[in-house]
C-alpha cells in the first residue's frame, strides 16, 4: 500500500510489527503471525516458480528485502504487502486470511488485523476467504493525507465504499468524487486511484471488495 503524502514506493527497510486493535493479542501472537506470513510468502513465490529476482522486478520490492521477509527477519509494511499482493493478483486481506487458522464465521474485533502506514490505517473487519467472494475493510485517513495506487491487486476488482465520517476525495480515471458521511461510491477498478483528505479533516469509511 502506498505511503501517506506520496505515491506508492517500496520500503525495503526493517519495519515494526503491524499495529493491532486497542485490545490486541500478546506480542507472541503477532510473532507467530509474522512467521506464518513469511512462510506463506515463500510458498506463494515457489508455487509461481518465481526467483527472488523475478519477484523483485514484478513487485518493485528489492531482492534483499524480499529475502529478509521470507526469513521472518523483518515484518512487512502495508506498502510492501500491497505490492506483493499486486504481483500475486490477490487482495491484502485475502493474503492475511491464508495465514489464519481456517474459516471462522464470527470474527471478533480483537482478532481483526490492523495495519498502520503513515496517515493510513486499515482494519480487516471481514477477511477474504476462499469460501467467500467479498471482504470488508474499515479505513481511516488522517487529515492532509494522500495515498495513490498504480493499479488494483486484481484487475476489475469490484469496490463499494461507504463514507462514515469526515471528508474524502477519490479520483478514478481522472474523475474526482467528493464524498461526505453517508455517501457511497461503487466502481470496478482496472487502473490507478487516488484518495485524499483535506488539511482540516480526516476520513473514516468502509470498503467492500468483491473478487471477480
Amino acid at each position: 500500500m502506498p505511503d501517506a503524502k506520496s505515491d506508492a514506493s517500496p520500503d525495503p527497510s526493517p519495519a515494526p510489527l503491524p499495529d493491532r486493535a486497542p485490545d490486541r493479542a500478546p506480542d507472541r501472537s503477532l510473532a507467530r503471525l509474522t512467521d506464518r506470513l513469511s512462510d506463506r510468502l515463500a510458498q506463494l513465490r515457489a508455487g509461481r516458480g518465481m526467483t527472488l529476482d523475478q519477484l523483485a522486478q514484478a513487485s518493485g520490492v528489492s531482492r534483499a528485502a524480499l529475502s529478509r521477509l521470507e526469513k521472518a527477519e523483518v515484518s512487512p509494511t502495508a506498502d510492501v504487502l500491497g505490492r506483493l499482493c499486486t504481483a500475486y493478483g490477490m487482495t491484502m486481506s485475502r493474503l492475511l486470511a491464508m495465514v489464519e487458522d481456517g474459516f471462522t464465521p464470527h470474527v471478533r474485533k480483537a482478532d481483526q488485523p490492523v495495519w498502520t502506514d503513515g496517515g493510513f490505517q486499515r482494519r480487516v473487519a471481514s477477511p477474504g476467504n476462499a469460501a467467500l467472494a467479498a471482504e470488508v475493510i474499515e479505513c481511516r485517513l488522517e487529515p492532509d493525507t494522500r495515498i495513490a495506487y498504480d493499479a488494483p491487486p486484481v484487475p476489475d476488482l469490484e469496490h463499494h465504499l461507504m463514507m462514515q465520517s469526515g471528508r474524502l476525495t477519490v479520483t478514478l480515471d481522472g474523475v474526482a468524487h467528493s464524498l461526505r458521511p453517508g455517501d457511497a461510491l461503487r466502481y470496478r477498478l482496472s487502473g490507478g486511484s487516488v484518495f485524499e483528505t483535506p488539511t482540516e479533516k480526516g476520513a473514516k469509511y468502509l470498503l467492500v471488495l468483491v473478487t471477480p
